[in-house]
């Protein structure tokens, strides 16, 4: 009969690999790798046996090069496998799973990143923050291939998850992708995006698709934003001022444009002040 870890051992292997981890997360990528080695071999055998650090472990080596280049969709697949027979629907099932999506997602392997992403769903248990990240990836995805209607869609939702979550720099991050598809098309009797998600259902495969964005969306995502990216001006480059300069004028709504007119001083963007100045 296989021995199980007492509760002494289990503590002190997951304090290791928290001790990696923390590594990790410092960038002492050196270090974490050897202690990696040390919580890889006490997981797989004797009195520390213990499947999900052996799984946890096994994940952060692929991701840090101590797999085979060959070896590591085989391995991040291994870790998927592990952690939904014994923690399906949690926050580290769900992080295998977009870390599977992306490797294929790399390999350009689209279809095969948009399959593991659908895996990954609140109806499955998995955390709204994990979902989020994954409909990002997704609108990402179907972007690249020009399907635009579904990327708004999946983009709009990670938005409203990361929101949920509190989630603050993705939430901007993926408000400012979902704006910048939202200007190319603008019609008033369009349908909303809470509207559009409430009916969604699932498609045979992507598409080429295009629909109009409804101003009140756009409204509410710019009133969203302004206040965070008005914080800080400055920057040589500032493509998220100019969508907001995009959006003051094609909902002819000039007290976003105004407001930033009144701070041009604060603004290094040259085509931002160009279009202020025009």
């Amino acid at each position: 009969m296989r021995s199980m870890p007492n509760e002494e051992n289990r503590s002190e292997l997951g304090a290791l690999l928290e001790s990696m981890l923390s590594l990790l997360a410092d960038g002492d990528t050196e270090q974490a790798k050897q202690i990696s080695e040390e919580v890889l071999n006490r997981s797989r055998s004797g009195p520390d046996r213990d499947h999900l650090i052996e799984a946890r472990v096994r994940l952060e080596r692929a991701l840090i090069g101590l797999v085979p280049t060959d070896d590591i969709g085989g391995e991040l697949r291994w870790c998927v496998d592990r952690f939904n027979a014994i923690s399906r629907g949690s926050s580290l099932h769900g992080l295998a799973l977009l870390n599977l999506a992306t490797w294929h997602a790399n390999r350009g392997e689209l279809m095969m990143s948009l399959a593991t992403h659908s895996e990954i769903s609140l109806n499955n248990g998995h955390p709204i923050d994990i979902k989020s990240l994954s409909r990002i990836e997704v609108g990402r995805i179907l972007l690249s291939m020009g399907d635009y209607a579904p990327a708004k869609r999946h983009l709009w939702s990670a938005r409203c998850g990361f929101m949920e979550s509190d989630m603050v720099p993705e939430a901007v991050t993926a408000s400012l992708e979902w704006l910048d598809l939202a200007l190319d098309e603008i019609d008033e009797d369009s349908p909303t995006m809470s509207a559009i998600l409430e009916n969604a259902s699932p498609r045979e495969g992507p598409g080429n698709s295009q629909t109009p964005s409804n101003p009140s969306d756009i409204a509410d995502v710019v009133e969203y934003l302004f206040p965070l990216l008005c914080n800080d001006l400055s920057g040589q480059s500032r493509i998220d001022l100019g969508l907001i300069l995009e959006a003051s004028e094609k909902l002819d709504r000039p007290i976003w444009k105004n407001a930033l007119e009144a701070r041009k001083e604060e603004i290094q963007d040259s085509r931002v002040l160009d279009v202020l100045q025009s």
